[in-house]
C-alpha cells in the first residue's frame, strides 16, 4: 500500500512538472530553438519554496510539541509554578512560531521576488 501511493505520488509530480515543458514546445516555431531557463528556474523556485514551508513547519511542530510537554510535565509536578511556567512557555512558544514565519517569508521571497530571474532576462 505505502510503496504503491509512494510511486502514484511520484508519477502526479513529474506530471506537474513535465506538462508546462509539453505545452511550451507546441508554441515554438518549427526549426527554432526553445530557452527553457527561465521554465526551469520557475519550476525549480516552486519545490524550493514547498520544501522551505515543510521543513520549517515540521521542525516548529516539533519544538512547540516538545515545548508544551515539558511545560504541561513542570504544572503536573508542581502547580504552584503554574503563573511563571505559562509565561515561559508563551515566550518559547512565540520565538518558536517566529521560525516558521521566517521560512513562509523565505517561501514567498523565492516565488515572488526571485532573485535568479533577473540574470536571466
Amino acid at each position: 500500500m505505502k510503496k504503491s501511493l509512494i510511486s502514484v505520488v511520484i508519477s502526479i509530480l513529474l506530471v506537474i512538472v513535465c506538462a508546462p515543458f509539453v505545452y511550451a514546445a507546441a508554441e515554438a516555431a518549427p526549426g527554432a530553438t526553445v530557452d527553457y531557463t527561465k521554465a526551469i528556474i520557475i519550476a525549480c523556485s516552486l519545490l524550493v519554496a514547498g520544501f522551505a514551508m515543510a521543513f520549517g513547519t515540521i521542525g516548529t511542530a516539533l519544538g512547540m510539541g516538545n515545548g508544551l510537554n515539558g511545560a504541561t510535565n513542570a504544572v503536573g509536578r508542581n502547580p504552584e509554578a503554574q503563573g511563571k511556567v505559562l509565561l515561559t512557555m508563551m515566550v518559547g512558544l512565540a520565538m518558536i512560531e517566529s521560525l516558521a514565519i521566517y521560512a513562509l517569508v523565505i517561501a514567498l521571497i523565492v516565488l515572488y521576488a526571485n532573485p535568479l530571474l533577473k540574470y536571466i532576462g
